[in-house]
């Protein structure tokens, strides 16, 4: 027997998606016979056919007919030696050095629901309920190729009926890795908090609880949720006080689109969002306010149920909170003995372990796609390309900054970012940081070349860096803040390195090349360096720290100066204890503990107090000017403040001065403070394209980039695009990931590969 072969490999998200079932499918109808497995690259196909042969039906095929999670990065054929196959089948992966990519956690499909529902089916009313086009996956890893050993679901032998789909190639379960029923799968329980002992009823008994007023834990696919109804102030408050969180948002879940519709807007793009396979939080324009659940703001976060357990358990309900199960600033909770009974009054949990715990994602709808707040369950890990003449040999990782941590992992021209860390000054933070950076390394094979870290002398991640480029003897690269949020843009969009932009980078804290703390950024940047073109005027931050809590301290920073009306300076510090404004005007007169910083966040915080938005004491990072962004919201601006940029110079700064005595001057002829937050945020955006006008005209650019955690301000950003492309610019920003702190490891993943790219020059030069 003779004919002809090829080798197909398909590299990508093509493990855990139903690609192998796809592909079994594919080359039955085309009438070829090989093979198809998993490999340490991808998938890899052997086909057979007569000769003559035309594969090209075949392989047009895979890249129109994919299954709807595949993402295919590259496909390569060639000729192969012929087997004489008699038909074709799905074979056992092969191992090696992985190198592959997974699906992120992906909401139950429609089908899968549609048993759950069905008294009929074997799988009615079963949690688990899942199939190849979805269900967990990222969060159930443990190694990689995506095989059902090496998941959380290796203790759950198959019973005869799911081994039957499991092997069919015909059955949409075929290689289903979590495949499962109430026969041989993972199983409920409900326990009172404090007591070993199970509660009859399960999910059912779980919702009853939940309607009288109870708080219940519930496990889903990261980690906990702590749910209560959001309709019963009582249970609301308890809620809050257990979590200690007075005003800080509470994420609501709704059974579906017609029950989030019933509290809240929904545009169509919301509406996307909402109903996708990755069913993030999105904050929607509220409709009607739920007392207690996001408090002296315009919008609320909602998502929809995206496991056939949470479907199951708001059936009845329609709309609970489901925050995550963690204390103050620490991360959520994956296992039961992780001290979730001091936060609950019941425990609904599950036997299949979670490996990778992961928070829910948040995101706003924005003009051009989707805004992150925060990047996690249902989009990590995604691979993110490089640019062609970035690429480079050996793996990278790079550690993030400080708040908002994520890390990110590089290899053969891809980057993977991981899930939102949290604020690595708590214990419980770094401890999730060290598990993350490990089972990343591990899942894509990455033992490190190169550690890339923030410029910071004293934050964790630059001295764990130290500690394993001296380990590993690496290189340890240190990148400045602002350049990192600008890189990351740059990488996300696929710049190719030789082009410069200005990069527009606000945010609250950053560290300078000079030692000094930055926020208000205009840099003239590209991969391998950047230059300061602007920045805000340092302003002195009084208590150091604490002017980030305390607005009305940045008040005090901002009219220190100025003379304002009798009376003014006290209506904007009502509540303020004299003493207390007393002994920050002397901080800031001597210039003791207030160092100089040009913060665009502080300003915000600043501009609230002055336009009586903001609370005495934020609560959590960015209450402030969140309060602002919502008075905005209610506000129109038929004119600007005045913002002077200094003349032409070696470093420009921008003074609010003028706009802060406009500002009080607003406040004593009674303009609300919706009007006064409106004109804030248009005056910025303008204040952007000036310079950015300025900088084309001086050093040739036309192209800005808008990053940092301040154009998390879904009305700056938009306005900023606005006045920008306006002027002629191209625009661009973070999409796929957050402008914020999160994508920090990404811009210095961009700036590692820079670096050796300029060393490998240096060399062959």
């Amino acid at each position: 027997m003779s004919g002809e072969a090829r080798r197909v490999l398909v590299f990508g998200v093509v493990q855990g998606v139903g690609f192998r079932p796809f592909i079994h499918r594919l080359a039955r109808r085309l009438d070829f016979r090989g093979w198809v497995r998993n490999s340490a690259g991808g998938v890899e196909v052997h086909l057979e056919a007569e000769s003559p042969a035309d594969f090209g039906p075949f392989l047009r095929a895979i890249r129109k007919e994919k299954p709807p999670l595949a993402i295919i990065e590259s496909l390569t054929d060639e000729p192969a030696r012929f087997e004489g196959n008699r038909s074709f089948e799905v074979r056992v992966s092969t191992g090696g050095k992985a190198f592959v990519f997974i699906a992120p956690d992906i909401a139950v499909c429609p089908n899968c629901l549609a048993e759950v529902a069905n008294p009929r089916d074997r799988r009615f009313a079963y949690p688990f309920t899942n199939c190849t086009d979805c269900g967990p996956r990222y969060t159930i890893v443990r190694a990689l190729p995506y095989d059902r050993p090496q998941t959380t679901m290796a203790g759950f032998p198959m019973c005869s009926s799911c081994a039957a789909e499991y092997h069919n190639p015909a059955d949409r379960r075929y290689h289903a890795q979590p495949i499962a029923c109430p026969d041989c799968g993972p199983r409920v329980r409900l326990r009172k908090s404090g007591s070993p002992d199970k509660v009859p009823g399960g999910i059912e008994a779980a919702a009853k609880r939940l309607q009288s007023g109870k708080i219940v834990a519930v496990k889903g696919l990261g980690g906990f949720h702590l749910m209560a109804d959001p309709f019963n102030p009582r249970a609301v408050r308890r809620l809050r006080a257990i979590k200690g969180r007075l005003t800080k948002p509470l994420a609501l879940m709704a059974l579906d689109l017609a029950a989030a519709r019933k509290i809240a807007e929904v545009s169509a793009a919301e509406a996307e969002l909402l109903l996708s396979s990755r069913r993030p939080i999105v904050l929607l324009r509220k409709k009607e306010e739920l007392p207690g659940i996001a408090p002296n703001l315009k919008e609320v976060g909602v998502m929809l149920a995206y496991t056939p357990l949470h479907v199951l358990l708001l059936r009845d309900l329609k709309l609970v909170i489901a925050t995550s199960s963690n204390i103050k600033d620490s991360p959520i909770m994956k296992d039961d003995n992780e001290g979730l009974d001091p936060l609950c009054d019941f425990v609904l949990d599950h036997d299949r372990p979670i490996h990778m715990r992961a928070d829910d994602s948040v995101l706003k709808a924005a003009r051009d796609g989707p805004l992150f707040m925060r990047r996690a369950r249902g989009f990590v890990p995604a691979p993110q390309p490089v640019p062609e003449a970035l690429r480079s040999e050996g793996p990278i990782l790079a550690l993030g900054g400080e708040l908002k941590d994520t890390v990110s992992v590089y290899r053969n021209g891809y980057v993977v970012t991981s899930q939102f860390l949290g604020d690595l000054d708590e214990y419980r933070n770094h401890r999730y940081f060290e598990e993350t950076a490990a089972h990343l390394q591990k899942l894509f094979g990455v033992r490190p070349t190169r550690v890339v870290s923030d410029l910071h002398p004293d934050f964790h991640t630059t001295r764990w860096a130290e500690r394993l480029a001296r380990r590993l003897r690496i290189p340890h690269d240190r990148v400045q803040h602002h350049h990192a949020h600008v890189l990351a843009v740059l990488l996300e969009h696929g710049i190719e390195p030789g082009r410069r932009v200005l990069g527009i980078a606000w945010d609250g804290f950053g560290y300078g090349t000079d030692g000094s703390p930055w926020g208000g950024e205009f840099l003239l940047a590209d991969y391998d360096g950047f230059e300061r073109f602007a920045r805000f005027e340092p302003v002195p931050l009084p208590g150091g720290d604490r002017a980030a809590r305390e607005p009305w301290r940045m008040a005090l920073a901002y009219l220190a100066g100025l003379k304002p009306a009798p009376g003014a300076e006290r209506s904007i510090l009502r509540g303020v204890p004299t003493d207390s404004i007393r002994a920050v005007r002397a901080m800031i007169a001597r210039g003791t503990h207030a160092p100089p910083a040009s913060s665009a966040g502080r300003l915000f915080d600043a501009v609230s107090a002055l336009a009586g938005t903001a609370p005495l004491e934020n609560e959590f990072e960015a209450e402030a000017a969140m309060r602002l962004e919502a008075a905005a919201c209610g506000g129109r601006a038929r004119a600007v403040y005045p913002i002077d940029v200094s003349p032409d110079g070696p470093l420009r700064t921008v003074s609010f001065r003028r706009m802060t005595a406009s500002i009080l001057a607003d406040r004593k002829r009674g303009a609300p403070a919706a009007v006064i937050a409106a004109k804030f945020h248009l005056s910025l955006a303008g204040l952007a394209a000036d310079v950015a006008v300025r900088a084309r005209r001086e050093a040739g650019v036309d192209t800005a980039v808008l990053c940092g955690g301040v154009f998390l301000n879904r009305i700056l950003l938009e306005s900023a695009v606005r006045k920008l492309e306006e002027k002629g610019f191209r625009v661009l920003r973070p999409i796929a990931y957050s402008p914020n702190d999160e994508a920090i490891s990404l811009g210095q993943t961009a700036f590692a590969l820079a670096r050796r790219r300029f060393e490998g020059v240096n060399r062959s030069g």
